[in-house]
């Protein structure tokens, strides 16, 4: 491990981003937190997640460049696989850009995951950690399992 000294003590992670459509963003990130914003006006929008510890701010971007080379994505944590097949059909349902279907990874860290992408193409990795049990059904080529049938890749005969 690195000698780090002792960091601050947080209570919460802010962040904020720029959206190009302040409404469908809004949208997007009420239905992906399951809550209305705590503040929301012409300019932006603030959803508050206490028991997650979030303060996600969506700010309009008036009409700059928006980069995405620094950002790689945003996660939010689920309880666990069954929750991450919930959250696709949902998804789905609310007309969601589904980046890659729900799947369990094997490879660095072993994950129940969705992908989706917010309406300005930001990456939302939708996560749950795998339990002890999940991890004795890993395959010996580690090749990902895909959680919903129909949504593999198609394979080249």
């Amino acid at each position: 491990m690195l000698d780090l000294p002792e960091g601050p003590a947080g209570t919460e992670f802010h962040t904020s981003i720029r959206v190009r459509d302040l409404a469908a963003s809004t949208r997007f990130y009420g239905w992906l937190l399951n809550t209305w914003p705590k503040e929301w006006t012409h300019r932006y929008a603030t959803f508050l997640r206490p028991d997650i510890g979030l303060n996600l701010v969506l700010m309009v971007a008036d009409d700059a460049t928006l980069h995405h080379d620094t950002l790689y994505h945003l996660g939010l944590a689920l309880p666990d696989k069954a929750a991450i097949i919930d959250a696709y059909h949902r998804a789905v349902a609310v007309g969601a850009h589904v980046d890659k279907p729900p799947r369990t990874t094997w490879k660095g860290t072993p994950l129940h995951e969705l992908w989706l992408t917010d309406p300005d193409g930001t990456l939302i990795e939708v996560y749950a950690r795998l339990t002890e049990t999940d991890l004795t059904a890993m395959p010996e080529n580690q090749a990902p399992a895909y959680l919903v049938p129909g949504t593999e890749p198609a394979t080249a005969d």
